[in-house]
């Protein structure tokens, strides 16, 4: 086999490779596209239907499904049992947001995110948190599965956390908790001014498919430049095989060249 086909097989087997490993690369991206429009879904038609009462929510296990819906709760926050959930972001704002228990009117103790508080730069997180309204309280607030992380994420050390994780949270408190947790958007009495109700995801395709068509397109050009630099070496091949041509003129002027010559 002559050094040109081997070089032609090489450069073909790599471009193969690269160009399956682009393809694969735009259809990961195609399936996210997929899963995110699946979530836009579920958030659409939650966000349509009524408040439904927590306990037709609340089960076992809260899904990816259940996230988002709105649920109503009726019950008595346990202001001993506060919990702080640090470095958060709402609108691309950085704060910090407080988790309480709220114990309802049938035994069961959900975990309530009351919020979002602005935190301005260089401004230390205060040591107390805002109480919650005392007596009987009613939430509003969107259903939302458990964050999972390493546990120095989860596991509350002095009553802080990063992520909301209701099997961790539950195993500092003295009663167990419902999985998952809810974002609350209306509590009734209302609570201080400075809680601000967590934003939705945004409602969009993201970038998904432009990155897919990327990934698409590098393997395109990978394809078409091997056809391109296969056909132009051939091109000179025969051009030096070729009496009288201006590439056989020239190799015959360079000492040692020749057809096979590089």
């Amino acid at each position: 086999m002559s050094r040109f086909w081997k070089r032609a097989i090489a450069l073909a087997v790599f471009v193969v490779v690269l160009g399956v490993a682009f393809v694969l690369l735009g259809q990961w991206q195609l399936d996210r596209l997929d899963q995110r429009r699946a979530k836009n879904d579920v958030i659409l038609q939650h966000e349509q239907s009524p408040p439904k009462p927590y306990d037709q929510v609340f089960g076992p296990v809260i899904t990816d499904a259940d996230q988002w819906q709105r649920v109503v709760l009726t019950g008595t926050f346990d202001a001993s049992q506060q919990f702080q959930v640090r470095y958060r972001y709402n609108n691309s704002r950085p704060g910090y947001e407080v988790v309480t228990p709220l114990r309802t009117t049938r035994g069961d103790v959900v975990l309530v995110d009351r919020g979002f508080i602005d935190l301005p730069s260089g401004q230390q997180i205060p040591d107390v948190l805002p109480p919650p309204p005392p007596g009987e309280v009613t939430v509003v607030g969107h259903v939302r599965r458990n964050e999972n992380g390493k546990p120095q994420a989860i596991n509350p050390v002095n009553n802080q956390v990063r992520l909301i994780n209701a099997p961790a949270i539950s195993a500092v408190l003295p009663y167990p908790v419902m999985d998952g947790w809810v974002a609350a958007l209306e509590v009734t009495p209302p609570q201080q001014p400075q809680f601000q109700t967590l934003a939705l995801p945004e409602i969009s395709d993201g970038p998904h498919f432009w990155y897919a068509m990327q990934w698409f397109l590098f393997a395109l050009i990978g394809v078409t430049g091997l056809v391109v630099f296969v056909r132009s070496d051939i091109r000179e091949r025969r051009a030096r095989r070729t009496p009288g041509s201006p590439v056989t003129a020239s190799a015959a002027r360079t000492p040692g060249a020749g057809p096979d010559t590089p």
